[in-house]
This record gives C-alpha cells, structure tokens and sequence, in this order.
C-alpha cells in the first residue's frame, strides 16, 4: 500500500505523539477524514491513513497509535516503532501537547534517535495561551535542530505552516541538525542510561523555552477532579451520569422509533402489493418480504433512535474528558479483581457494542488481563439489549412507558440492571485471576487529560457515522439472513407443526427450569445472529406466526405475554438473562479475531452462558421455594 504510494508520487508521512495531544485532530483537519478520536491512551491501535495536498503535492498521512514511548512494551508502541523505522514512513510529524511539553519531549527525542526526517508540532497552543503558557518556539528548534510548528487544529491554525515544513522533503532540505544527531546516536550505546538521559534532555529543554506566567493555570481542572474522583462523591456522581443518560435516551428514542415502525409498515403494505402486481410466487414473497424485509425494518427501528441519542451523549463524555475520571475511580476496584483498570474503558465502549469493547481490549499490553476484559465484556448490555431491558422493565415494573416519571424509574431500573452486571464483571475477572488466568495485577500510567469543551456539532456529526451508522450497518448484514433463516424455521412445517414450534416444544423443559419457556429461549438461540430480533422472534412463536409481528404498544405486548403464562418471575430471569448470555455471532467472530484461539473465543461463550443459566434456575428455585409466585 504504502509502496504504491510512493509510486505515485506522494511521500508518506507517519504522525506520532502521546495520547490526548490533538494527534488524529491534526490528521483529520489535514486529510478531510473524520477519524475518531479518543480521549484515552491508546485509543488509535490501528493505522488510520488519508492524504494531504499542499500547493500541488499529495502526502499520504498515516495516525500511528498514540504512545508515550518507543520502548516496545504495548502493542500500540510496537506499531508505532515498527512504522517509523521502516523505510515506508519518509518522514514522522510528532505532535506534542503545549500544555505540557516536557512530557512529550521524551517521544521527540526517542523518534529523532530512530529517524533523521522529523517535524515537530507543538499543538494546542491556543490551550496553552489561556492558561499563561508561553513556548518559545524559535528556541525550541535551535534545541531540538528539527522544523518546529505551532498549531491549533481544531482552529486550523499553523496547519499550512506544518505543511511547508513538511514540504521541505521533496527537496530534500529536512534533515536533523547533524551535531543534535550523533549527540543521540552516542546516547544509544547504553540502554539504560540512554532512557534516563533523554527525560533528562527532555526536562531541561521544556525548562529552558516554556514561560507559566499562571503558576494557578490548571485550578479549574483539579478543583472539578476533586469532586469527580473523589471517594465519597465519584461513583455517585458516575451513577448518577448514567442513569441521565439513559434516561435521556430512553425518553427521546420513544416517539422516532414509533414513527420509523409506522414508516417502515407503509412502506411494507406498498412491497405486497407490488409483489401481489408482478405476481411474485408467495414463497419468495414470503422470504424476502416477511423474512428479510421485516427484520431488517424491526433492526432499524429499535436500534437507530436509541444509538443517534446514546452514543452522541456518550461521545459528549468522551470529549469532555470524563472517561479517564471513570477509570480512575474503577482502578481499585479491577486492581482487587486481579484485573486492569483500563479495562474500565473497554467496558464503558461495550455499552455501544460488545464487539467494539474486544477491539478495545487492544489498549491493554497484558496478555492475561486482555483476556479477563474480553471474556467480561458481555456482562455489559450492548444497544442490541437495551430496547429488551427496557421494554421488560418498562412493562413490568413501571407501568409508563410516556410520562416523565416513568421514563426516570426506568432508567434507574436499567441502570441498576447495568449496575449489576459491571458487579458481575467484577467477581468473574477475580475468578479468572484466581484459576485459568492466574497472574499479578500490572501497574499502568492512567493520565487524566485536561478538561475540553467539547465541540457540539462535531460530535453529533461523528458519533453518527462513525459508530451509529457504523454499528447499524453491521446489524444489518446480520439481520439479513437472519430474517431469512426465521422465515423458514416458521414455514417449513413437519406434519401440522412448523420447525420453529417444534424445536420450542422439544427445548421447553428446559426453558422451565430457567423461569422462562420453550420461545424466550429459542428467541435468544436465533437472536445469537443480532440481539435485537430476539423479541420480534418471542412475539412471532406466541402468535404462532409464519411472519415477524409488529405490536402497536407496549399494553398490548403485555397482554400477550400475561396471556401466554409470564408472570414477574418471568420477567426477572428474562431481564438477567438478557445480562448473562451468550455474545452474539459479531462479537464472537471479533473474539476469534483478538485472540486467534477458538479455545478462548469459546470460554467467551461459556463463562456468561453458565451464568446466565445458573443464575435464573437459582432465582426461580428461590422464588418457588418461598411461595413468591
């Protein structure tokens, strides 16, 4: 790829840096891309590339993973190590943090010992300039004998200057100073007092070119720190966010999604007629329209309102700066586990998919501990069950589904639901910690980035197509076949039964000893293909129809499954089964793809299975036990 890049003619340029300075913000106001960016360490593990044109030359820019060091202890620093040193990267741009550039001085100096051909850009310099920072940048590259550059990527400031310097290549002018050179290369011949000789260098340049003339310039962030990670008021304050926030979604994703049903039904009634026109033969009618087409629509509808609000407000989070504060206060808590507390992160990423939360596994440089975070993450509820939990709770346990105050004991309800399974994930890391994957939790440098406005309309606009639509698009090519495969189940009959009745009939006993019946647990088999067709599949078996159907409202869901023998026991076992089952075919096949290990990708699918099923025949035995039902 990037060979061919270089035989058209564009020079590829690798962009490295720390976490939170503004990298991939520079990638993206020089490339056009939206590439996301996370505000954690580690967030970009794989190669995002875009290219850059600049007075008649392209450059094929290429966001390595952020890291704070090139010493090949995590697999974002061999990434971005192995890059740099190859001959595919011409040139590397190290984006440094203006707020505190002594920390990302250290990755300067190692990226210069291992390329000649560097550009260093100082970002967020309208950062530093509020809060009476001043860099004298002239100095800085007389110290380094590199290009240096000030920039404000979000304001496109200094981004064309960084460009010129970057030009600078095709004539072959950008060259480190040779004497700052061999001072490195000698500095290499001992490891050890190589890495302590460069935070030395790093420390008296950063002392040596940067002005605070507001010795109180970061009071704001540490005051709020105070209140967000303290103790006795940062897990309420946490809980707190996330009850909002599913309230939020909940309460705003009701009327989009009745409407996209209501779309989607029209537009159903006008595919059978035209079918009915064409003379379409009914069983391929059938397939594609009651099949396929009744999935798909059900996907969309349930999955589309609730993602465009969660995953907005979630990135809102993100940018703000909150989620290190959640890792920070989980820390202990996984410590105790025996885990890592970065795995709070990927766990916060499973709320929009599990499948996300695996490759988010990647910022995690243990190999035991990624393990842990991958075989947990499913005790987090995805999107695919939000609309499950919240329908269930909703109907049995609020009785509201349109005032104020039952969308808010709703959200409570669900965010005690997702409560229970962060507890869950808690006590299943220290019971791998304490037997298959045994081991020592690690130390990690968790860094509490500054605090950031975040960008209102940027987030809206990225949030919707880089995970809303991405994730949906995802469901889609799921569904798809999905619809198909239950289509058949439920019009391929053997003598008066079709198949699906009759594998209900055959599984139901056991479903029984669940607290569930014979069509919840075959929802759940066929929903393995994408969660969120598990309760149009429960409706279709109770209704004994060969078609999905659509109810009108959550009351006359209700009746129907009161009619068909649920009680609130039923209700319980459905919800923590929901919580504790199988991940779905997705987040399965991005196991197998993590791990590279069928043995692992099946615990993956064991551990929460046997919970789940544990779990609701102790609930019911308790229940029956006491006469509770």
């Amino acid at each position: 790829m990037y060979y061919r890049m270089k035989k058209m003619g564009r020079h590829v340029i690798s962009l490295a840096g720390n976490p939170n300075v503004g990298k991939s913000t520079v990638f993206n106001q020089l490339t056009g891309l939206k590439q996301h960016t996370g505000n954690w360490p580690g967030k970009t593990v794989g190669l995002a590339e875009g290219i850059a044109d600049f007075k008649g030359k392209s450059y094929c820019l290429v966001d390595l993973p952020g890291t704070y060091s090139l010493s090949s202890n995590s697999e974002e620093e061999e990434v971005a190590q192995a890059f740099i040193e190859s001959d595919r990267s011409e040139a590397t741009v190290c984006v440094c943090d203006a707020t505190s550039l002594e920390r990302s001085l250290n990755l300067v100096l190692q990226i210069m010992q291992a390329s000649d051909k560097v550009v260093v850009c100082v970002n967020l310099i309208d950062e530093a300039r509020r809060k009476g920072i001043h860099i004298d940048i002239e100095k800085l590259q007389y110290l380094l004998g590199v290009p240096v550059v000030a920039t404000a990527a979000r304001q496109n400031e200094g981004l064309d200057d960084l460009m010129a310097a970057l030009s600078k290549i095709d004539s072959g002018t950008l060259k480190m100073n040779p004497y700052m050179k061999e001072a490195l290369v000698s500095l290499q011949e001992n490891p050890e007092e190589n890495k302590l000789a460069l935070l030395d260098r790093a420390s008296a340049i950063a002392n040596d070119v940067v002005e605070i003339t507001d010795e109180y310039y970061n009071r704001r962030d540490r005051n709020l720190d105070k209140i967000l990670t303290q103790k006795s008021t940062g897990i309420p304050i946490m809980i707190l966010l996330l009850i909002m926030v599913f309230w939020l979604t909940i309460q705003g994703a009701n009327a989009p999604s009745d409407a996209l049903a209501t779309f989607f039904a029209i537009i159903g009634d006008y595919l059978n007629q035209f079918a009915r026109i064409i003379q379409m033969p009914e069983w391929l009618r059938g397939a594609l329209i009651d099949g396929i087409y009744n999935v798909l629509s059900t996907v969309i509808s349930v999955m589309l309102p609730p993602m465009a609000i969660f995953f907005p407000l979630f990135t809102l989070l993100e940018d703000f700066g909150y989620l290190p504060r959640v890792a920070f206060n989980l820390d202990k808590y996984f410590a105790r586990a025996g885990a890592c507390g970065k795995q709070a992160l990927t766990m916060c990423m499973g709320f929009g998919c599990n499948a996300a939360g695996i490759v988010g596994t990647r910022i995690i440089n243990s190999p035991r501990e990624k393990l842990i975070a991958i075989v947990t993450n499913n005790f987090v509820p995805c999107n695919g069950r939000f609309p499950i939990l919240i329908s269930i709770i909703t109907m049995f346990f609020v009785g509201s589904s349109v005032s104020l105050g039952g969308s808010f004991l709703s959200a409570i309800l669900l965010a005690a639901t997702v409560i229970l399974g962060v507890l869950t994930t808690f006590w299943i890391s220290q019971l791998l910690s304490k037997t298959i994957l045994k081991g020592v939790p690690s130390s990690f440098t968790l860094e509490l980035p500054p605090y950031r406005k975040p960008q209102v309309g940027s987030v809206i606009v990225r949030s919707i197509f880089d995970r809303t639509l991405f994730v949906l698009w995802r469901a889609i090519l799921v569904a798809a076949p999905a619809g198909l495969v239950i289509w058949m189940l439920a019009n391929i009959t053997i003598g008066d039964y079709s198949l699906l009745t009759r594998v209900t009939d055959v599984i139901d006993p056991f479903a029984r000893l669940m607290g569930l019946d014979g069509t919840i647990l075959m929802a759940f088999i066929l929903g393995l293909l994408a969660n969120e067709i598990v309760i149009p599949i429960m409706v279709m078996g109770y209704l004994s129809k060969s078609t999905l159907f659509e109810f009108e409202s959550l009351d006359q869901f209700k009746n129907l499954l009161l009619n068909n023998g649920w009680t609130w026991l039923t209700a319980v076992n459905m919800i923590l089964f929901t919580i504790y089952h199988w991940p779905c075919s997705t987040t399965l096949l991005t196991i197998y793809k993590e791990t590279k290990s069928s043995k692992w990708t099946w615990i993956s699918f064991l551990v929460p299975t046997l919970m789940g099923v544990s779990v609701c025949m102790l609930t019911t035995f308790l229940a029956h036990s006491f006469n509770l039902v």
